[in-house]
């Protein structure tokens, strides 16, 4: 009896392969031979999944929008706002080794959406969602009335979207500057100049 093939196993295996060649090669090394050798499989099973290179890229990139969405999609709140908003933050941020891949391979693609419409208009939904997403943590905090009174709404959730995409930032390309101790400091921080 022939053995029944996991399609979405395989797609996330040459994406994950894609992601460990981005972050010894850079994305230019991402080929779709390259990315078949690293998956051990042959070049035809990966075009089986994926007709080009752009469809590759794409898949690898909304994958890891999808790793982190799926991190705090069933996340449950405690009670306590400012915890819970740290928490979902640092679902985000690159504080252990699987975080930091994906941070390191999402700035990658942001560099290629300069120049790929695809891969733009995939990098502008999931800056979307972000901004949805640090949205409704600023409106959870106003609704538990932990939020100071008197703060412009619309200008805290863009400066910690911005805290937020700074920090990843500054900890990939300066890991030894901005450590996850500081990036969980600095939230807190910030946090803290935010909450009564």
């Amino acid at each position: 009896m022939p053995r029944k093939v996991d399609h979405d196993e395989r797609r996330n295996r040459l994406a994950e392969a894609a992601w460990r060649i981005i972050r010894r090669e850079g994305l230019e090394a991402a080929s779709v031979r390259n990315v078949a050798k690293e998956a051990g499989m042959s070049l035809g099973s990966l075009r089986h999944y994926f007709a080009s290179q752009s469809d590759l890229l794409t898949f690898s990139m909304r994958l890891v929008s999808e790793r982190g969405y799926s991190r705090i999609v069933g996340y449950q709140t405690t009670g306590n706002p400012r915890k819970d908003v740290e928490y979902l933050i640092g679902e985000l941020m690159p504080l252990d080794e699987e975080r930091r891949a994906e941070a390191e391979v999402w700035l990658a693609f942001v560099g290629r959406a300069v120049t790929d419409p695809g891969i733009q208009s995939l990098k502008q939904e999931v800056h979307d969602g972000l901004y949805l997403g640090f949205r409704q943590m600023m409106e959870y905090l106003t609704a538990e009335q932990v939020l100071r009174r008197g703060l412009d709404l619309e200008l805290e959730i863009k400066v910690l979207h911005g805290l937020v995409d700074g920090l990843v930032l500054h900890h990939v390309i300066h890991p030894e500057q901005v450590t996850p101790e500081d990036i969980v400091k600095l939230v807190s921080y910030h946090l803290d100049r935010l909450l009564d």
